[in-house]
């Protein structure tokens, strides 16, 4: 289970984001702070955080355009093997849907491509379906990474249908 501190650092939108930018490749927190269109000084904060609960190492400092020295940051990848920080109405939870919104409002509208549907079904259908899902993506997910490959974010939630 997740400690409190690991819940913490997960409860922001900012700091989930990080983590999902450098998955696959390291940045410095300049190219972060500019990804996310934030101050430096305010991500490094983040960062930081992220590094001390081990969901972001540092590499080997390395030089950068002027010659100044740049650390890059890597997800370490504990933030998807934790068991289920994001209970509903945890503050992970909102910070979840709060980074897809964000992330989403950054992609250009003929990129996104959204699905809508409402099945009726009783307690065990609704358990297997979740269970089946869970299952494509922890399939995918544990898929190694290409380098230079295109990445596609998925996001599922489930609610009450009307």
């Amino acid at each position: 289970m997740a400690t409190d501190a690991e819940v913490a650092a997960l409860a922001s939108a900012v700091r989930l984001r990080i983590i999902r930018l450098t998955h696959q490749r390291p940045l410095t927190n300049r190219e972060i702070a500019t990804r996310l269109d934030r101050d430096p000084a305010t991500t490094l904060h983040h960062v930081r955080k992220l590094v001390d609960t081990g969901f972001l190492e540092a590499l080997p400092a390395r030089r950068g355009n002027r010659g100044a020295r740049e650390i890059p940051y890597r997800s370490t990848g504990r933030s998807w093997t934790l068991d289920d920080p994001a209970e509903a109405h945890s503050p992970v939870a909102e910070a979840i849907l709060q980074a897809f919104l964000a992330e989403v409002a950054a992609v250009d509208f003929a990129d996104l491509r959204q699905s809508r549907l409402v099945v009726q079904v009783d307690q065990a259908g609704r358990d297997e379906l979740s269970r089946r899902i869970g299952e494509v993506l922890d399939d995918f997910a544990s898929r190694p990474l290409a380098p230079g490959e295109p990445r596609t974010a998925v996001y599922v939630s489930f609610y009450p249908g009307e």
